[in-house]
């Protein structure tokens, strides 16, 4: 008996892993949100704090510092919003410490990579360095296609599908009509209205990228760690009422 009890167990915790496929070991206070409806009625509620969890990096990838979020680059993954979101705005500041390097936002995201890759699916919202090619010279990205690579470009990946407002030959991206990004050592701010399948990205100041008919409208934030140290402040999110959204248009639970 007892040895069927112990078995039990084993297999228990072993399947529990098979359906995990990343730790969940620890997490992050950053940022803020709030409602439009607390915005507008001026309600007394006041913003509640963001909580982070990690999907697969490590404690040291995160630190964070006084109201500052750093981002070691390594290794490559991400962290995820606690909770799943629909409708809404994301205001968030970042600047990468040396030239050349690369991150972003994933938005409606299932925020699980699959076997063998360490980036979610969902909508990318592209943060790049404006040196990136020229620090990467061994970049094996050919020269003709580095268009599809710059700072505030927006693409569905992991199979999310939409229709770029700004094209590129050849490519799922949508190219931001303006190049507006400061370089190394200066800070950005990306404003991400995200309602109903659209994404209307807004750099420093300008709407300047979108995409539509996203076929993944809801879904976790992911903050990306992607090789290069980074830093975030300022991050609020405003949550919008929900539409009318279809069960395969969500990403699963975790």
């Amino acid at each position: 008996m007892k040895f069927f009890q112990i078995s039990s167990v084993a297999i228990l915790i072993v399947t529990l892993s098979f359906f995990t496929s990343h730790s969940q070991d620890f997490t992050i206070n950053f940022g803020t949100k709030t409602t439009l409806n607390d915005i507008a009625l001026k309600s007394s509620k006041k913003e509640v704090p963001l909580k982070w969890v990690n999907v697969n990096t490590n404690t040291d990838t995160w630190e964070k510092k006084g109201k500052i979020l750093k981002c070691s680059g390594q290794p490559i993954g991400v962290i995820r919003s606690e909770k799943q979101y629909e409708n809404f705005i994301l205001h968030i500041e970042w600047k990468f410490v040396e030239p050349g390097g690369n991150s972003g936002v994933f938005v409606w995201s299932g925020a699980n990579p699959p076997e063998g890759r360490q980036l979610p699916d969902g909508v990318e919202v592209q943060m790049l360095d404006t040196d990136y090619f020229k620090v990467n010279t061994g970049s094996r990205i050919p020269e003709a296609n580095r268009q599809y690579y710059t700072n505030g470009h927006l693409f569905g990946v992991g199979g999310v599908e939409t229709v770029p407002d700004n094209q590129l030959t050849n490519s799922n991206r949508s190219n931001p009509l303006e190049f507006r990004v400061h370089g190394s050592g200066n800070w950005n701010t990306y404003q991400v209205v995200c309602i109903d399948g659209v994404i209307k990205l807004s750099v420093n100041g300008k709407v300047v990228n979108g995409i539509s008919q996203a076929s993944q409208k809801r879904g976790y934030i992911c903050l990306e760690s992607e090789g290069a140290e980074i830093h975030f402040r300022n991050l609020k999110l405003i949550e919008l009422p929900d539409g009318v959204t279809s069960k395969d248009q969500i990403a699963p639970l975790l």
